[in-house]
C-alpha cells in the first residue's frame, strides 16, 4: 500500500512539482497552502504516513504547525520533514525542538527528497 505525504507549502509551483516527483516515486500526495489547511486536511479520514512543510507561509507557518500537529495524539509519531529556503540556525534548532524529523534547504534534488523520504518512512 502507498505511504501518504502531506505537502504544506504556500508556492503552488513547489507544491507542483513535489507532487510530481512523490508521485512518480509511488506515494499518495495531500496538498495544503499553509498550516492552518493542513491542520484541516488531518482533520480528515486519512492519516498521512509523513509530512512535508515549508516554513514560511501566509497564516500559520510551518513551526506553528509542527507544534499544533505534535500536540495532537494521533499525529505525535508522524515524522515532519521541513523543506524551506530558511537555513538559520536557530530555526532550524527550534524546529528539532517542536519535533521536526529533519530540515531540507531548498533546492533539494528530487532524488535526495526521495532518499530523505525513504529514510524517514521505512519500507517506503
Amino acid at each position: 500500500m502507498a505511504k501518504t505525504i502531506l505537502v504544506v507549502d504556500d508556492s503552488a509551483t513547489m507544491t507542483m512539482s513535489l507532487r510530481a516527483n512523490l508521485e512518480m516515486n509511488g506515494f499518495k500526495v495531500l496538498t495544503a497552502a499553509d498550516g492552518l489547511l493542513a491542520l484541516n486536511v488531518l482533520k480528515g479520514s486519512v492519516k498521512p504516513d509523513l509530512i512535508i512543510t515549508d516554513i514560511n507561509m501566509p497564516n500559520m507557518g510551518g513551526l506553528d504547525l509542527i507544534k499544533a500537529v505534535k500536540a495532537q495524539a494521533a499525529f505525535r509519531f508522524t515524522p515532519i520533514l521541513t523543506l524551506t529556503t530558511e537555513s538559520d540556525s536557530a530555526k532550524r534548532d527550534e524546529g528539532k525542538k517542536l519535533g521536526a524529523t529533519g530540515w531540507l534547504v531548498k533546492p533539494v534534488t528530487g532524488e535526495d527528497l526521495i532518499k530523505v523520504v525513504k529514510q524517514v518512512l521505512p519500507g517506503a
